[in-house]
């Protein structure tokens, strides 16, 4: 048996918030990093990601990343550009998508540290990215892709097994057994009977657990979501409107494809053009193409809902879209409006009352998304104000998270009690909602950890 050491645990990001993930393991003078994710939504979380990184990076001997999402995936560039030299393990299907996610989000802070620079609108001068395509380069060299469901002993001794999360291609929770204790990380948690993505698995048993809640105070929409997009879709296009939507290029815009393409085959909306204006987006779509075995699809059904869209590549076609005046449909990153071309598409559409903008899943506070959903009547993009007219919808029942009953059924496939479940990835309100649900209906012992807490697994 391995020798018993107490195991310190540290909540540097996804607690008390929905983004930033990182949860760091050390056993006095070995460390695990398990997700390494940008902080995201508010400003004063946005400021961490320039803060000096709690330890060195030089000392942390691996990294375990559950998923690619950028609040997961993120903060790699700058792990390594601050001198973390390890191995990053995943699943094959999240290096594949953090071969496109990371390159871009460092495209976009390399554009958004110009656009500052260019129109004066930053405080700083001059304004710089956090981190550079090269650091992004950098990081995916680290990337091992390991498979699902195998023992992995990483550096340190500590062995590691991925299990299916559902969620997004790749996606694994994690069991994490170090000197006599195991840890189980749920990662996000996807839903149950979703129509692209395999359920998530629990495990059975684990000392210690950390469970993302950032739907644990919410049940998702009952309604078919094709019922939902087809009487907006429907409605918009009556009036002679666009249809813009938000969407995450990994996981809802191969969704909304799959739906789009099934509404348009049964006659249940317009024949109107839809376009996908994210390069990134249309990358995702190739990578969820070849990982057949990570979603539910046939090759000719991915096929047909891959053809569902017009992809656009260039800048100068993203641009005609806003001058075009026929009624179609948009879907574009980001998916909570943070970023990237919606940007362009919200300030020709968000001021017509006509267009419908259309959000797909949660939106963090802090966020556009959050802001138009809360009634905003204006939003402010590169510098400038837009009034909010048009109509503002959420199908929430597309998102890729576990609402609260889902992750409880999940929590009810571990045979035994852990000794202490953390709460993680939520909001204040949601983790503080789960947290009561898991005391009163499964009696376990339950803490939400404050960022920065860290607590003895002894």
């Amino acid at each position: 048996r391995p020798e018993i050491l107490t195991l310190k645990l540290s909540f540097l990001g996804g607690a008390g918030t929905v983004t930033g993930s990182k949860f760091l393991v050390e056993n006095g003078h070995d460390r695990i990093l398990v997700d390494c994710g940008l902080f995201q939504s508010y400003k004063n979380l946005r400021l961490k990601n320039w803060a000096d990184f709690p330890v060195p990076p030089q000392s942390i001997g691996a990294v375990v990343l559950t998923h690619a999402h950028i609040d997961h995936s993120g903060y790699l560039p700058v792990l390594v550009k601050q001198g973390f030299t390890g191995t990053i393990y995943c699943t094959s299907s999240t290096r594949d998508l953090c071969e496109i996610l990371l390159p871009d989000a460092a495209f976009l802070q390399e554009k958004d540290a110009e656009s500052a620079n260019r129109h004066g609108y930053s405080k700083h001068t001059p304004a710089l990215p956090l981190f550079t395509s090269s650091d992004a380069d950098q990081a995916l060299s680290h990337l091992k892709p390991q498979p699902f469901e195998q023992d992995i002993v990483i550096p340190g001794s500590a062995k590691i097994r991925f299990r299916r999360a559902g969620h997004i291609l790749g996606a694994a929770s994690v069991l994490f057994e170090w000197h006599g204790r195991t840890i189980a990380f749920s990662g996000d948690l996807g839903r149950y009977g979703d129509p692209l993505m395999l359920d998530p698995e629990p495990f059975e048993r684990a000392d210690y657990l950390l469970v993302e809640s950032t739907y644990g105070d919410r049940v998702h929409n009952a309604q078919d979501p094709q019922d939902a997009l087809s009487e907006i879709v429907g409605a918009t296009i009556a009036r002679g409107g666009t249809v813009v939507i938000p969407a995450f290029a990994v996981g809802r815009a191969q969704t909304l494809l799959f739906h789009l393409h099934k509404l348009r085959a049964s006659g249940r909306i317009p024949s109107v053009p839809v376009f996908i204006d994210s390069p990134m987006a249309l990358d995702a779509t190739d990578v969820f193409s070849r990982n057949k075995a990570d979603h539910r699809l046939s090759a000719d059904e991915t096929r047909k809902a891959c053809a569902a869209a017009k992809y656009v590549r260039s800048m100068e076609d993203s641009k005609a879209l806003d001058t075009d005046r026929r009624p179609k449909i948009i879907l574009s990153a980001s998916g909570m409006a943070t970023g990237g071309r919606v940007l362009y598409h919200l300030k020709r559409y968000v001021s017509d009352e006509r267009n419908t903008i259309l959000f797909a899943g949660f939106q963090a506070g802090g966020t556009r998304g959050a802001a138009m959903l809360a009634g905003a009547t204006s939003i402010k993009i590169h510098g400038e104000y837009f009034p909010v007219h048009a109509q503002v919808e959420n199908l929430d029942m597309l998102s890729a998270h576990a609402d609260a009953n889902e992750i409880m059924r999940w929590l009810r496939g571990f045979k035994a009690a852990p000794r202490t479940t953390f709460i993680t990835h939520g909001e204040p309100a949601a983790a503080d909602a789960l947290r009561r649900r898991i005391e009163e209906e499964l009696h376990w012992q339950v803490i939400v950890p404050d960022h920065g807490q860290q607590v003895q697994l002894s």
